[in-house]
């Protein structure tokens, strides 16, 4: 073989490693979810003003839930994402972020300056140690669901991608 071909190899078995990693980011990330067709359980959460907001409030319309923390480089490459989802389908589908922030000025501004205009959620304690990691199997964020109307989980996963084909998806219905 030479050198040219060794290196067409070499690029072409990384490039097709990266995206099987890619693609299989749900089979090694999300497996511990909650599955579809599962009661979302609820939770009462103080938001960035301190107002507490409970998930059962927000039924009779779908919801987007998203685990995320400002210190998380995945989560904050997302964040553009969700806001044009929430620019195409903010008033249909309501937007909840639960930040893992234990800083209640890094989270905050964080979302002022990130124009995050949805509702943010904290119990500002460390990921591992907040009730609502427990209730949703959180040990990868960032983690999306989609709740539909009656409370019940349609999505789980951990890329934004999907959320965006689903809610592409229940839109056109």
């Amino acid at each position: 073989m030479t050198i040219r071909r060794i290196l067409m190899f070499v690029v072409l078995a990384v490039a097709l490693t990266v995206n099987a990693s890619a693609q299989d980011a749900d089979a090694r990330y999300a497996k511990d979810l909650l599955q579809p067709g599962t009661m979302a359980p609820d939770f009462t959460l103080a938001a960035t003003d301190g107002t507490p907001h409970t998930l059962s409030s927000l039924r009779g319309g779908y919801v987007v839930l998203d685990f995320w923390a400002s210190w998380c480089p995945d989560c904050r490459k997302d964040v553009p994402v969700l806001k044009e989802l929430h620019a195409e389908y903010g008033r249909t589908v309501k937007f909840v972020s639960v930040s893992f922030d234990d800083d209640k000025a890094k989270w905050t501004n964080y979302v002022e300056a990130n124009g995050m205009d949805w509702l943010n959620l904290s119990e500002l304690r460390k990921w591992k140690e907040t009730g609502v990691s427990k209730l949703y199997n959180i040990k990868w964020i960032p983690s999306m669901y989609i709740i539909d109307r009656q409370g019940r989980i349609i999505l789980s996963t951990v890329m934004v991608e999907k959320v965006a084909a689903k809610l592409k998806e229940l839109h056109e219905l």
